[in-house]
């Protein structure tokens, strides 16, 4: 009996430890930079953090895999809101590590031509924003605030699809 306890433990601590609400990058954390490719509308191009933030902040939010139910609906939500994240000069990137041929179709049908989607096929900017899921080669649920000045303004660590744009759109909000 004391094993399975200690065998649960273990597994619980993994699972918390594993979750986007113990990210490693907070505010204030320099946001790693990165160029990936990216597509808008069906069409392929790269995105580049460097570049969008000399516009205005960016949202980097990461989700796990397109064209499933929370990542459709996140993106749809998001795709609804960029008129007023542009309002605010702020520009929104999705990243998972999908393939880009699905990100076309993902851009163009889900996202409906409003933002980029990035393919990070090999979790490297996945990674280095602490949002890979475990051992997996996916993205958690999470969402940065990206100011810019190059440092982490916001993060919004809580899986739940429905509230990412939401509480994004307060934290642009306060900020601006």
């Amino acid at each position: 009996m004391k094993k399975i306890v200690l065998g649960m433990a273990a597994f619980t601590a993994s699972v918390l430890l594993a979750s986007p609400a113990f990210a490693a990058l907070k505010v204030g954390d320099k946001a790693p930079a990165f160029t990936i490719p990216a597509a808008t509308n069906g069409v392929v191009g790269t995105f580049s953090l460097k570049d969008a933030l000399k516009d205005g902040p960016v949202v980097v939010y990461f989700y796990p895999k397109a064209f499933t139910g929370g990542c459709s609906l996140e993106a749809h939500q998001f795709s609804e809101a960029i008129p007023e994240f542009q309002a605010k000069h702020v520009s929104v990137v999705g990243i998972s590590t999908d393939e880009i041929g699905t990100l076309q179709k993902f851009s163009k049908e889900t996202c409906q031509g409003k933002f980029p989607v990035g393919a990070d096929t090999k979790a490297a900017v996945t990674t280095a924003y602490d949002a890979k899921m475990g051992d997996m080669n996916m993205s958690n649920r999470i969402s940065y605030v990206v100011g810019t000045d190059g440092k982490i303004a916001f993060v919004h660590a809580d899986g739940d699809a429905s509230t990412h744009v939401s509480s994004l759109l307060k934290a642009v909000g306060a900020a601006n």
